[in-house]
């Protein structure tokens, strides 16, 4: 039995392709056998499409390809010889944040690469663009790193998962706490494009709903790199809280002139989305006690610790909630394939659709039929101070769990399925 490996490359690739085929030894079984397996082009081709070399490549990026590798050795571990999927193949694109440069990547990995799932897609326009070509060609996209709810809503398909979050999550989180804490007054700054203007509108319905005010919803240039008249303009009013919605280096650059700014100390500053990697990146002295929504934290548990200590063995770092989710997406992905016993896209969306999961990423999931929205619960999460740090890596503590049903509520009824 030949097995050939080319390991999942970290550093910046505007298109690469990893062949991970190889049989794999190892326990286990399954519905179906290797010998019974329909697969198109006789391989399954995951394809990974995110920012590679921007503002979100530390919170995903190039590592999220050996998440997919880590859920690609686990898929063959189980399986072995009675793997559906014995030839899988990564490939890699950048799309730069730029949604029509992730429209026509994704139809190169589709048509011309052959993918057959497109995973990760970071910033919601690109991610929306990627969505629409998964309907037209038929080929599963799994979302994890845009926000918007638009994917599970008016612009839901057939073909399209949204598998880590999304910004109603993080406002019934993080907008429903600090509001009930006290915090009713709000200005919000947000950067002007679909995820940004998206958290803006879910972080506003929530205050709302809890008896607070938006006094302004200010929007910025995405990406930026200067934020202090925006900072100066939204703590004007006198607001009890000012809710950043940047993410990644964006994110990073608002706190730090933040913290320089006349405001800081007048003022609770609110994240609406924050990655472990944002926290390292400035220091735990820059965020320390703010609250925010979390996903996933890599230290929560055992679970979630031995599979970080996997991941840091081949990165030297540890994964944001980004990198656990796609590795999650891929292994599920893969057992669905082994479920239908081929990688027909309609015969993989029959076995996720409504399934039930309990993995390192997901505690209490559920594929939602009605929306393709993946629920599972969530954590409202506090950052450390300095003096609480005694890993270099373990930034947050988890203040608690919040039930998949209260962090997503119902299916979203603009998603028509059809």
């Amino acid at each position: 039995m030949r097995s050939r490996t080319i390991t999942a490359p970290l550093a910046i690739a505007a298109a690469a392709s990893l062949a991970l085929a190889a049989c794999g030894g190892g326990a286990g079984g399954g519905p179906q056998s290797g010998g019974d397996s329909k697969l198109s082009d006789g391989k399954v081709v995951i394809g990974l499409l995110n920012d590679q070399s921007g503002v979100y490549k530390d919170l995903s990026g190039p590592n999220s390809a050996v998440a997919i590798q880590l859920a690609i050795d686990d898929y063959k571990a189980k399986y072995g010889d009675k793997a559906v999927a014995k030839d899988i193949e990564i490939i890699q694109a950048d799309h730069q944040n730029k949604a029509d440069v992730a429209n026509s990547k994704a139809q190169e990995m589709y048509d011309r690469q052959k993918a057959d799932i497109i995973l990760d897609v970071p910033n919601s326009a690109a991610g929306l663009a990627v969505a629409t070509q998964a309907k037209a060609k038929k080929r599963l996209y799994i979302n994890v790193g845009a926000g918007t709810t638009a994917l599970t809503g008016d612009q839901c398909n057939k073909y399209t998962f949204h598998w880590a979050y999304d910004t109603a999550m993080l406002a019934n989180g993080t907008a429903g706490t600090i509001t009930k804490a006290g915090g009713k007054r709000w200005n919000i700054v947000y950067p002007d494009y679909a995820f940004g203007q998206d958290m803006n509108k879910s972080f506003t319905k929530v205050i709302k709903a809890n008896g607070g005010t938006v006094g302004e919803s200010i929007p910025t240039p995405f990406p930026n790199d200067n934020f202090a008249t925006f900072i100066t303009k939204a703590g004007q009013g006198n607001p009890d809280v000012i809710g950043t919605m940047n993410a990644g280096g964006d994110l990073i650059n608002f706190v730090k002139q933040f913290n320089q700014s006349s405001v800081k100390g007048k003022v609770q500053l609110a994240v609406g989305l924050m990655f472990i990697t944002d926290i390292h990146s400035l220091g735990a002295d820059q965020f320390a006690g703010t609250q925010f929504t979390e996903p996933w934290y890599w230290n929560f548990d055992d679970t979630n610790r031995k599979w970080a200590d996997r991941f840091k063995e081949k990165t030297n770092t540890r994964p944001s909630f980004a990198h656990a989710a796609n590795y999650s997406a891929a292994l599920n992905y893969l057992k669905a394939i082994q479920e239908a016993g081929t990688d027909d896209a309609d015969a993989v969306v029959s076995k996720l659709e409504g399934k039930k999961i309990d993995d390192v990423f997901l505690r209490n999931g559920e594929v939602r039929a009605a929306d393709h929205n993946v629920t599972h619960d969530v954590y409202l999460a506090e950052v450390k101070s300095p003096d609480q740090v005694t890993e270099e890596w373990d930034l947050e503590k988890i203040v608690k769990t919040i039930p998949a049903a209260e962090a997503y509520g119902d299916a979203n009824p603009a998603c028509k399925m059809g």
